[in-house]
């Protein structure tokens, strides 16, 4: 801006002093010339009002009147009858130097008005989208408490009714399998039946953590330890699937249930596994920032595709034929409880990355 600035003054310097140096090197006989060169004046007057308003306009035309005067005086003066309307030439400059510069001056004062209205008018799209995305958010978290609501009332009238027939169905297959010889094709399908069994009563159990979470019990404690006995505890599982880890990074202390936490850690490190089924590498990450704790599971697995990347975090969805879909649900409820928020993104072929921002201690 000071370059362009800089170029434009040169420029009315080089036509006031040129017009000038015409008039005062051209004899007054060619009076001819001098009126051409009188109304050349009037380019970088206006130029002068165009480029730097009221102050450019006013400036240059006091400028001319200043050098053209003399010429007016000394070598007009004795013609009388011209005198006056050189004069009123100079008066001339000065009202179109003012003019220029007053119109530019006001339409200068209207566009930056103009752009300041655009600003405000573009800052408040911003914060009514940003409002509309957190209305649209309340109404999805709205639409879920509705789901787990009626789940909730259906789970307490269900549960009861379920694992009592659970128990006397294992209780009978156990009975069966002990009085059938290993070899015997029943033993077979008792063993298939236990194993049914089993899942069944893990479904009503994820079922109940779910529609009935336990009471947030807060208190304050390092999250990495945490993470560190999760991975000990799913370490044999991890190797025998060929699944790598790495814990990176450290945080202040969080508050909240240790317990609860620790579940929702384990379910994304077993949601991680059941995503490389050939193996890979499991990464999670621990960092602070602006009073929060920020805890990454990054693994390099089959991924999930954009359909299924909104269904995520809701109950019983699952990919999985044996999944409950249960497990990211509770994660989700868990984190939610404690004030704070889980974020996923996915590549297929490339892995999935789910982000746990926790406020920190207070």
């Amino acid at each position: 801006m000071g370059s362009k600035n800089s170029l434009r003054i040169g420029i009315l310097v080089v036509l006031v002093a040129g017009i000038t140096a015409l008039h005062y090197t051209t004899a007054i006989q060619m009076s001819q010339f001098h009126d051409i060169y009188r109304r050349l004046y009037y380019i970088p007057i206006v130029l002068g009002g165009l480029w730097f308003a009221l102050r450019g306009g006013l400036g240059t035309s006091i400028a001319v009147s200043i050098l053209f005067a003399p010429h007016v005086v000394f070598q007009w003066g004795h013609h009388p009858a011209a005198e006056p309307e050189q004069y009123l030439e100079i008066l001339l400059y000065n009202v179109i130097g003012f003019i220029t510069g007053f119109l530019a001056e006001r339409e200068r004062t209207q566009s930056l008005r103009h752009q300041r209205a655009a600003e405000r008018l573009e800052e408040s799209y911003a914060k009514l989208k940003a409002q509309a995305d957190m209305i649209l958010e309340i109404e999805e978290q709205l639409r879920r408490a509705d789901r787990l609501s009626a789940l909730g009332e259906l789970s307490a009238g269900m549960a009861h009714e379920i694992r009592n027939p659970l128990g006397a169905i294992r209780g009978t297959a156990e009975i069966l399998q002990d009085g059938i010889d290993p070899s015997d094709r029943r033993y077979e399908f008792t063993r298939i039946l236990i194993k049914e069994v089993d899942r069944l009563n893990r479904v009503v159990q994820d079922f109940l953590k779910f529609a009935r979470p336990a009471p947030v019990q807060r208190e304050s404690f390092d999250v990495v330890p945490v993470l560190r006995d999760v991975l000990k505890l799913t370490a044999p599982q991890l190797a025998k699937a060929g699944v790598e880890t790495r814990l990176e990074g450290e945080a202040p202390a969080l508050a909240g249930d240790r317990e609860q936490l620790k579940q929702a850690f384990l379910n994304l490190v077993l949601n991680a596994q059941q995503a490389m089924p050939g193996g890979g590498t499991l990464s999670i990450e621990v960092a602070a920032g602006n009073g929060s704790v920020r805890i990454v599971f990054a693994d390099t697995g089959i991924g999930i595709g954009p359909a299924d990347l909104e269904k995520i975090f809701n109950p019983f969805f699952t990919t999985r034929r044996d999944g409950t879909g249960l497990g990211l649900a509770i994660t989700h409820r868990i984190i939610q409880n404690h004030g704070g928020r889980i974020e996923v993104s996915s590549t297929r072929g490339k892995g999935t990355r789910f982000t746990i921002v926790m406020p920190g201690k207070e």
